[in-house]
């Protein structure tokens, strides 16, 4: 087996260390790691399996002698580090929003669309956590019966945020618990006992960038062709997104079927019965890998309808561990 020379551009994120400990778990071959971050972050500790590693500054040089670099960090970063990166011999994997429309640039779910990374130039795009999340069961449902239209709504953890905003959570609930005041900064209002239908900015159409994002992605890794609409919500939950979907196919389908084909899905476990009040929560998704499906039932409303309830956990599946499989598609298809 080969090894090779990693790095992680915002390894204290929270994403970077839900990375550090998928790669731990997975068996990465990894020759050496490096962490890297700003100046203002230098010299920082960070414990990777029975090492205490120090973060480096992401400056000229950092990447050399670099294969895979996982950046983990906002889009402005990604943008001014991703060119030094590859310049100096890196495959850049971005979890950002920097890159995920361009054209050059390949959006991967591996289990969806690995063989668009053929067409990497040293540069590949984690898609959104929600956008990820729905189109791992809408693969195999796509593949057989055709899908026309897609309307979801997304109910989406706090996590999805930032750690300011699980602080923040966390702060609400004790302040509520010990009758004081509740204050709010991260978000527009209070997110305790709230649900905010606002992620993102809103644009002149009066959708947000976050609902736009589910569906130019959409386009992009699934199919240009399908009609989708999204409503995007943030909701007093920590981890775990949770999203309904409702679906139109061309073709006929039979449910037990459907859930047959999700079932034999690489990276699907379908929790639907209903009967004994087993169905996907965040509870459960919480520090899994897999998306969980489960209230799969005919809408009748329209020909070929289908509604579905999705859960994963958006630090894991919606961010990385999808970067990560998406460094294994690599290495297996002699990419890097």
């Amino acid at each position: 087996m080969d090894y090779y020379n990693v790095a992680i551009v915002g390894a204290t994120g929270a994403v970077g260390k839900e990375l550090l400990e998928i790669l731990i778990e997975r068996q990465f071959p990894i020759k050496s790691i490096r962490l890297l971050g700003t100046a203002a972050n230098k010299g920082r500790e960070v414990k990777f399996k029975h090492e205490i590693l120090y973060t480096e500054e992401a400056c000229e040089g950092a990447f050399e002698d670099v294969d895979i670099a996982f950046f983990c960090v906002d889009a402005e970063i990604s943008k001014s580090l991703s060119p030094l990166a590859i310049r100096e011999g890196a495959v850049v994997i971005d979890n950002s929003s920097a890159f995920r429309m361009d054209d050059n640039v390949p959006l991967i779910v591996p289990e969806v669309n690995p063989q668009n990374l053929k067409n990497h130039t040293g540069l590949i795009a984690n898609p959104n956590c929600s956008t990820i999340q729905m189109l791992v069961p809408l693969k195999p449902i796509h593949d057989k019966y055709n899908i026309k239209r897609i309307v979801v709504s997304t109910y989406q953890s706090v996590s999805g945020t930032g750690k300011n905003a699980i602080d923040e959570l966390n702060e609400q609930a004790r302040d509520y618990v010990n009758e004081k005041e509740i204050k709010h900064s991260v978000y527009p209002y209070q997110i305790l006992f709230n649900a905010l239908p606002h992620i993102d900015t809103f644009l002149d159409t009066g959708y947000t960038k976050e609902e736009m994002k589910m569906v130019n992605e959409t386009h992009k890794i699934l199919d240009e062709k399908i009609e989708i609409t999204a409503t995007t919500v943030r909701i007093p939950v920590f981890r775990g997104h949770s999203e309904s979907v409702n679906i139109e196919t061309e073709l006929p389908f039979n449910i037990e079927e459907i859930k047959k084909l999700l079932e034999d899905f690489s990276g699907v476990i379908v929790l639907d019965k209903p009967e004994e009040k087993l169905y996907p929560m965040p509870l459960f998704s919480k520090n899994t890998s897999d998306v969980f499906v489960g209230r799969i039932r005919r809408d009748f409303t329209v020909e070929n309808g289908l509604n579905m309830w999705i859960v994963a956990d958006n630090l894991r599946k919606g961010a990385a561990l999808n970067a990560v499989q998406i460094a294994e598609s690599l290495i297996e298809q002699d990419l890097v």
